[in-house]
């Protein structure tokens, strides 16, 4: 019944993303998740819905997790979950959660067989008990009731944990190499009922010489004529090719979109907008 539950609640869920640490906000790294997911997202006709950046303050990092553990949505969490000092994620989650943290059984077995290769691959001897090794183990210590997500890179795994708010949050490392893939594995492995559920295309057209304000009126209309749709408004007053211009269009279910369409055209003919080329996209 939980799956269950999880999975209807999932139809209605948003997709989120956070990012977490001081490298990326202070510009030290550029962030390269936020594309990747969009575009991870898109190959299975899903799509992102909002991003948080924060640095390495608990604080913050608690704050977050518990807005996205109390909504009903899909998030996925990248960075701060090792087990160095500016590493607070696994704790931020569980004080989010207001549960302990745990040594993960199935964890321990995966970071204990990292440490065997690593031993093997350096030829000398596995020791258990090495202060190295048993630090090593606090990598699998997570909220309690986590499930853990599998890391195809080096073994030492992510993991996912359900919010009071029938979403849930999955935290894949801050590596590029190891998060695309976990983050693959969570969407093929809890989330294939949701692909390519609604297609989403959008139109839109190049309109010159006119005022935002003055096209907000029709933009209104349309969105109350067509409930499921938006209507966007993309202002530029450098562009190479078309210069000052408002690229005005519809998207939303691309079975909807055609009829939207036709009214924000006719519309734009009775105010006697210029209008130049049109754009088509498909979404998702």
């Amino acid at each position: 019944c939980r799956l269950h539950f999880r999975k209807q609640n999932a139809m209605n869920s948003h997709i989120g993303l956070i990012i977490v640490g001081d490298e990326i906000l202070s510009g030290k790294r550029a962030d390269k998740h936020m594309p990747k997911v969009i575009e991870l997202l898109s190959a299975r006709g899903l799509a992102l819905s909002y991003a948080d950046y924060v640095g390495d303050c608990p604080e913050r990092i608690t704050a977050t997790l518990h807005r996205a553990f109390s909504s009903a949505d899909i998030v996925f969490s990248c960075g701060g979950i090792g087990a160095t000092p500016d590493d607070h994620t696994r704790q931020c989650a569980a004080r989010a959660l207001g549960v302990d943290l745990v040594l993960h059984p199935q964890a321990e077995v995966l970071i204990r067989e990292r440490m065997q290769d690593t031993a093997r691959e350096q030829g000398v001897p596995y020791e258990t008990d090495r202060p190295d090794n048993v630090h090593r183990l606090n990598m699998g210590v997570f909220p309690e009731g986590a499930r853990i997500v599998p890391n195809p890179y080096n073994k030492i795994p992510g993991f996912s944990c359900n919010g009071p708010g029938g979403g849930a949050v999955h935290f894949v490392p801050g590596f590029p190499v190891m998060a695309w893939p976990m983050i693959e594995w969570v969407l093929d492995h809890e989330y294939p009922h949701l692909f390519n559920r609604s297609p989403q295309t959008e139109q839109s057209v190049i309109v010159f010489g006119a005022m935002e304000s003055a096209l907000a009126p029709l933009m209104e209309r349309i969105e109350q004529q067509h409930p499921d749709i938006r209507v966007f408004s993309l202002p530029s007053v450098d562009h190479p090719q078309y210069g000052r211009h408002i690229e005005l269009g519809v998207k939303g279910p691309a079975a909807d979109v055609p009829a939207a369409w036709t009214d924000l055209l006719a519309g734009l003919h009775d105010v006697g907008a210029n209008c130049g080329p049109e754009l088509v996209r498909k979404l998702r």
